[in-house]
């Protein structure tokens, strides 16, 4: 009886804490239920509307306001830009055939200069000595010469003995000729009219063959070497012209196609093509920067849009139409671009209208409102 008693004051006042607070969880939840229910009903409510609203703004979202052009034929110079370099039509740097010492210069630095003109004299003293004792050598010989000769024809001498005689005489002349030729190689003579560059020995100098002494140019004339691509190669012919520019001018010069590298470097996978143009006032000088223009055809009905209304993708390019109220994407080809244009090969007709804003928002099927349209 001691321990029913002991639970009985334990486990009985435990249980009925548990049964009043269910109790009055139960009721407050009576009391407070009509009041809550319907904030949460409005709530939801609120909600869905808002959803709803913001679907419907959606499916009713304005047009995007874009700019555009209308796409016409017109003319076009298809052309193609290039860097190259000018050259003398003629140029040599004048060195010495023979090693001696300098004894005379007859060029004045930067002066014109005639074809055959003596410009720099080395010694030949031995040389001119060994000729004069050549051309001693020689009057003996036709002195014996003649006198066998004679008494050939009197039936004296025999006739090889006038054989002899005659071979010396020639023996001698070729001596001459030779000597005659190395002191050609004394005398250094302009191999064409040009100017005349700096000069880099002076009298009493020492020169071998390795010597430079000067550069010869030939001005009138100016060679242009530019490279194009491959694919442009069957599009160019000789006589074609272009125009070029040097650095630091603004003046355009004109020259014409004279000849091709008959090979493709295959490094670049381009062509070496060379232009002739006149310089008669000497105005552009060998070894300068040029920028060229090609003109490859002239087109009438070119049709041109702006540069910035083509997209780029992976394998194609494309630009955005206003067909209907809508954007529509069209694959195109293009050829030559300017700076602010793109000639297009394939892919749009005349009238077309090309977006050229908002290309970062457009999307094919998108309703768009054009608010500025011009003609290309």
């Amino acid at each position: 009886m001691a321990r029913a008693t002991q639970w009985e004051c334990d486990v009985k006042p435990a249980i009925r804490y548990s049964i009043w607070t269910l109790v009055t969880i139960f009721v407050l939840t009576g009391i407070a239920a009509p009041k809550v229910l319907p904030l949460l009903h409005a709530s939801e409510t609120t909600s869905g509307t808002e959803k709803g609203g913001k679907e419907k703004g959606g499916a009713g979202r304005a047009p995007l306001r874009v700019s555009a052009v209308v796409v016409q034929p017109a003319v076009f110079a298809e052309t193609l830009n290039s860097t190259g370099t000018l050259l003398a039509e003629e140029s040599v740097e004048l060195q010495a055939e023979t090693n001696g010492k300098v004894v005379a210069i007859h060029f004045t630095e930067g002066a014109r200069v005639r074809k055959g003109e003596l410009l720099v004299k080395l010694n030949d003293a031995d040389l001119a000595a060994t000729r004069e004792r050549a051309r001693y050598r020689k009057q003996l010989a036709t002195l014996r010469e003649r006198r066998i000769a004679q008494l050939l024809r009197q039936g004296v001498a025999r006739l090889e003995e006038y054989d002899t005689a005659l071979n010396e005489l020639n023996v001698q002349d070729a001596e001459i000729a030779l000597t005659e030729a190395q002191i050609a190689k004394t005398e250094i003579r302009a191999p064409f009219d040009g100017v005349v560059g700096l000069r880099y020995v002076s009298e009493g100098s020492f020169v071998n063959a390795a010597t430079r002494i000067a550069t010869l140019q030939r001005l009138d004339r100016l060679k242009v070497d530019f490279s194009i691509p491959e694919k442009y190669a069957t599009r160019l012919r000789v006589g074609s012209p272009i125009a070029f520019a040097i650095a630091g001018g603004d003046r355009r010069f004109q020259g014409q196609i004279y000849a091709f590298d008959p090979r493709i470097d295959t490094t670049t996978r381009t062509v070496l093509i060379r232009a002739l143009c006149p310089n008669p006032e000497g105005r552009l000088l060998p070894g300068a920067f040029a920028n060229v223009e090609v003109t490859l055809s002239q087109l009438s009905d070119a049709l041109l849009v702006p540069a910035v209304a083509v997209v780029p993708g992976l394998n194609e390019k494309n630009v955005f139409v206003v067909k209907d109220g809508k954007a529509e994407q069209r694959p195109v080809q293009t050829g030559t671009r300017t700076q602010s244009t793109v000639h297009v090969l394939s892919g749009l007709a005349p009238g077309d209208v090309v977006i050229t804003s908002g290309l970062q928002q457009v999307r094919a099927g998108q309703a768009v409102t054009v608010i500025g349209e011009t003609s290309s």
